[in-house]
Parts: C-alpha cells; sequence; structure tokens
C-alpha cells in the first residue's frame, strides 16, 4: 500500500505541475513544487521498492527531476513568452545544472574506481608509504549525485515570480554544483599516485617482507562465510609464530572481528602467485575448500594444512578436495576416523589430532538462573540434497513454539546459521516465522507488565534471536542450560560444556543407524519428526552426562595437554620440519 501511494504522489504531483504551468497558474505551480521535492526526499526512506519499480520503467529520479525543470519552462513560456533572452538564459542554466552534475559524476567514479580497484588492501599494518588520503564525505562522494539535482529547486520554484527571477536561482545552482565538483578535485588528485599498481604492491610487499611472517591464514568466500576465517583469529593470535592471514574478496576485512594480526587482501590471482613477501612463511591455513585455494597452493614452498571450520560429521568434514592438502588437521580421533571411514584418499599419517583452541572459554556450568534456557541453533541448507540437515523447515516452529509454550517457562535463545536461507527460501521463510513467534511472546509479555509493577521473581527474562555476530556462539553456551541443534559442528562444539543436548533426525532414520552414521549424536537425545523427545530433553532425568565426557574426549581429543598446546605444538612441528 505504501509502495502505490508513493508512486501516486511522485506522478502525480508531475501531471499537477504540468496542468498548472500550462494553465498557467504560478501559485498551484509552486505549491504542486514544493509538494513534489518533499515527495522525492521522503520516498526513498519511506518505500524504497517504489522508488526501484519507478527506476525500471524508465522513471527515475533523473526523469522525474527533468519533469519538473520541463514544466518550469513551460509556465516562465507561458506566463513571460519565449522571446526574452530570460527564457533562454533558464533554459541554458537547466542544461548547465545537469552538465555539473555529470562532471561531478565523474570525478567521484573515477575517485571509487580507483580506491576499489587497488592490486592489494591492508589492515595493521603501516603503509604510510602509499599516503593514502582521507575518504571524502560520503555525499560527496556519490557518483549518482541525486544532491545536484535538487539544486533546481531554485530555478523551478524561482519560475512562480518569473523568468528572471528563475534565471537567477539557476545562476546560484550553478554556483553551488561548480563549488561541489571543484572540492572533490583534491581528492581525486591525491589518489592519482594509487593508479600505480606496481608500486602499491612493491609498498606493501615491503611492508609484509619487515613483518617476516611465517603462517598464513587463507580465506576466500561470501561475506556470510566471514565467520569460518573469524574462529580462527584469536587462536593465531596466541601461537608463538608470526601469522598473518590473507583474503581474496574486497572488503571482506570488514566482516572480520577486531584483530591485531595483519591482515593483506589480494584479489588478482596473478599478483597473489607473485607476491614475494608471503613466501618467507613456512605453512598456511586453510578454513573452506573453495576454488581460489588453488592460487595459494600454487606457491611450493608453503606447506598446507585444512583446518575446516568446524568439527562435525556433516560431509563436509571428510570432503574428498581435502587430499589436496600436505596435512589435515581435526580435533580428535573422530576426525580421523571420519576420513578413515569416507576412504577419500587422505593418508591417515597426514591426518593430526589439534584440538579446538577456540572452546576453551566455554563453561561447563550453566548461567544459574532460576529458569532454564534453551539454545536452538539449527544449520543452514547446505549446497545440495546431500548436505541438507537443517531442521528449520520440517521441524523449527514446532520446536520453538513448545519451548515458549512449555510449563515452567524456558527462556529461548534462536542462533540460525548465518547461511540460512542461501539456497532454499523455504528456510528463510520458517527462520521468519520463529522470529515473528518470539517477537509476538514478547510483545504480548511487554503489554501484560505494567511499568509500575516489578517483575516477579522468577520471571524468564526476555527471549533473545541472534543473527548477527555478536553474542558468539560460544557465548550463547556459557547462556544455556540445553542445546538443540542438527547435525553439525554446533553439536561437536557443545560437548565442551557437557551440558545436555538433542539432535535432530532430519532425515528420519532408525535411531542405531542414525548413531552409526553420525557418532556426535551418541551421547545426545534424538528429535524426530514427532517431536517425542523434546519432553525427555526437557523434563526427563539426565542419564547422558557419563557420555557426554567420554564422547567429548573422542570428538575433541583429550583434556591435557589442552587444545592450544597441541595446535601450537603442530604449527612448531610443521616450521621446524620445512
Amino acid at each position: 500500500m505504501r509502495r502505490l501511494v508513493v508512486i501516486a504522489v511522485l506522478l502525480g504531483c508531475c501531471l499537477v505541475l504540468l496542468g498548472s504551468a500550462l494553465w498557467p497558474a504560478p501559485l498551484v505551480f509552486g505549491v504542486a513544487a514544493v509538494a513534489s521535492y518533499a515527495a522525492e526526499y521522503a520516498a526513498p526512506r519511506l518505500a524504497r521498492r517504489a522508488v526501484e519499480v519507478l527506476a525500471r520503467v524508465h522513471l527515475g529520479a533523473t526523469m522525474r527531476f527533468a519533469a519538473r525543470e520541463t514544466a518550469a519552462l513551460l509556465l516562465v513560456a507561458r506566463t513571460g513568452g519565449t522571446d526574452s533572452g530570460w527564457f533562454v538564459a533558464l533554459a541554458a542554466g537547466m542544461f548547465g545544472i545537469h552538465g555539473m552534475r555529470a562532471a561531478h559524476s565523474g570525478l567521484a567514479l573515477r575517485l571509487r574506481q580507483t580506491l576499489a580497484h587497488l592490486p592489494v588492501t591492508t589492515r595493521n599494518l603501516d603503509v604510510s608509504a602509499l599516503r593514502l588520503p582521507k575518504p571524502a564525505p560520503g555525499w560527496l562522494r556519490d557518483p549518482r549525485g541525486t544532491r545536484f539535482l535538487y539544486l533546481d529547486a531554485l530555478p523551478v520554484l524561482g519560475a512562480v515570480w518569473g523568468a528572471a527571477v528563475a534565471c537567477r536561482g539557476a545562476a546560484v545552482a550553478l554556483a553551488l554544483g561548480a563549488a561541489g565538483t571543484l572540492a572533490l578535485l583534491p581528492y581525486v588528485r591525491r589518489v592519482r599516485p594509487l593508479a600505480d599498481h606496481a608500486r602499491v604492491l612493491e609498498v606493501v610487499g615491503e611492508r609484509v617482507a619487515a613483518y617476516r611472517p611465517e603462517v598464513i591464514l587463507y580465506f576466500s568466500g561470501a561475506t556470510a562465510a566471514a565467520y569460518q576465517a573469524r574462529m580462527w583469529l584469536p587462536v593465531l593470535e596466541r601461537i608463538d609464530r608470526r601469522a598473518i592471514v590473507v583474503l581474496r574478496e574486497r572488503g571482506m576485512a570488514r566482516h572480520l572481528e577486531p584483530s591485531s594480526l595483519p591482515m593483506v587482501c589480494i584479489p588478482s590471482a596473478a599478483d597473489l602467485m607473485s607476491f614475494r613477501a608471503l613466501f618467507s612463511a613456512k605453512l598456511c591455513l586453510y578454513v573452506s575448500n573453495v576454488g581460489r585455494n588453488v592460487h595459494m597452493l600454487r606457491i611450493p614452498t608453503l606447506r598446507s594444512a585444512f583446518l575446516n571450520h568446524g568439527d562435525s560429521d556433516k560431509e563436509a568434514s571428510f570432503n574428498p578436495f581435502s587430499r589436496v592438502y600436505d596435512e589435515v588437521w581435526v580435533a580428535g580421533p573422530a576426525g580421523r576416523e571420519r576420513y578413515r571411514r569416507a576412504k577419500v584418499g587422505v593418508r591417515d599419517e597426514n591426518i593430526h589430532e589439534v584440538g579446538r583452541p577456540q572452546l576453551q572459554g566455554i563453561s561447563t556450568e550453566g548461567p544459574g538462573l532460576p529458569y532454564r534456557t534453551v539454545l536452538y541453533a539449527p544449520t543452514w541448507e547446505g549446497w545440495n540434497d546431500d548436505l541438507f540437515h537443517t531442521s528449520l523447515m520440517t521441524m523449527g516452529p514446532r520446536i520453538v513454539r513448545a519451548l515458549l509454550d512449555h510449563d515452567p517457562p524456558l527462556r529461548v535463545i534462536y542462533k540460525p546459521h548465518p547461511l540460512t536461507g542461501h539456497r532454499d527460501r523455504a528456510a528463510l521463510r520458517a527462520h521468519r516465522r520463529i522470529v515473528a513467534m518470539i517477537e509476538a511472546v514478547e510483545l504480548a509479555r511487554s503489554k501484560a507488565r505494567h511499568p509500575s509493577r516489578p517483575q516477579e521473581a522468577g520471571t524468564p527474562v526476555r527471549h533473545l534471536v541472534v543473527t548477527g555476530p555478536e553474542p558468539h556462539l560460544y557465548a550463547c553456551f556459557n547462556q544455556c542450560d540445553l542445546l538443540i541443534s542438527d547435525i553439525s559442528s554446533v553439536v561437536t562444539d557443545f560437548l565442551a560444556s557437557e551440558k545436555p543436548y538433542a539432535v535432530t533426525n532430519v532425515a528420519g532414520l532408525p535411531p542405531h543407524a542414525f548413531h552409526e552414521r553420525y557418532p556426535s549424536t551418541e551421547a545426545g537425545v534424538l528429535l524426530d519428526e514427532s517431536l517425542a523427545g523434546l519432553a525427555e530433553l526437557l523434563d526427563g532425568e539426565d542419564t547422558l552426562a557419563g557420555a557426554r565426557i567420554k564422547l567429548r574426549s573422542h570428538l575433541l581429543g583429550p583434556e591435557y595437554p589442552d587444545a592450544m598446546t597441541r595446535f601450537n605444538a603442530a604449527v612448531e612441528r610443521v616450521i621446524a620440519g620445512s
């Protein structure tokens, strides 16, 4: 409805402007012009989709502003004629405003393209020798130049009082446009040296060479998958060797948490393979199997090790692609057994158990609140049907509904996988249903609670929906008493807490076959389509505590020496043997 209203107002104002100009009715024209500019300003903020629809049918912002200018010229022609020099001057001024906008857009595009196509960008490296300029204000460097279009309000509104006033308005608009265009010139001039790609690579290479990296964490992927690299940053900060992060997608560093590690982003394969400053490193760690890994794997002096971004029973944890790496690092004996059973060509002597150092901060105690907290953390739908393990579409809303309706009350933390809905929109729809359910409960609770009435003891705190990087998954572990999840590394990592958990049986396998295929589920409650096991998890006696401790060692390795010590020892072994 809002979209239709916005479209009607924008187009209706243009028709009124045209009619009042031809009549002519200057006062009506002025009122319609003010309303038109107000609607133009509000439309992108209130109904962006409506603006996009208009642009697709060739009624975009430039066309609408040109229509107002044409109406202003018609008004001047009808009220004062076209024989005077004022009319010609006004028409020239209108064209001049668009010419000034074009000049500004050209400079802004030049600025953006120079900065966007740098051969390498950095974080936590001193590249002051490049003399990177301070960024221009956002409105000034925007190549769309929409703000320049609003300058035509001066001659358009001036047309109400005649051609002379309109011409003076056009002159002021041209002066302001010229000032904005000239203000951008210094920024364009300062970035000109950055167009010398060889020089940029040389300067950054010198800084990386001075750092002398020994270990590389390599990552390439979509921004939604940034968590795969993010989880390893604190670990590499703690090793005894100098580590650096190599990224391939522009802007990816913005999606990684604050870290002291130096980072370089090198999008071009040719630039990466010739970036000799990285050749001092002896070990490169990979967190995902993507095609662009091959560019780094071609560097012969680097020993490669696959870390993965989680240790689970998913097929991704024994992918045949893993045999391209010199080594595969897994958390515990279960990881080794997966590769052994799968027979995908990874030799047993190339598999090394290094633990999961990220899990050291996970508490084995619950949050200690007067009510229990349940974390529902479903996985995503996978790249294909063979990797489909999510419970979102088939069980998710019913699981959350049961948790919200449970007596005694429970607190629910809902944290879906970052890639939810990436392949199947049905998963996204189920996610939105769950969010709506939780929000409805919170809204009803807030309405029922009078502001002057103190919260009763034992009343659950508000439920939590986590769709961003914070709070971190492991922080959610520490805030909950129970976990419900799917086949994923979430289950394996949660075992570090030794708390009860349930796993969904999306495939509907018999219990013995399910446990045999997915060993990480052996110490958890099984949830099938009927959700019959939910009552056992929430209300039954915990009889699996001992099984969880035993399974923890099998999946994550021994408690002593700790995982950080084992991981660091693996790094030292590789570097010492190079």
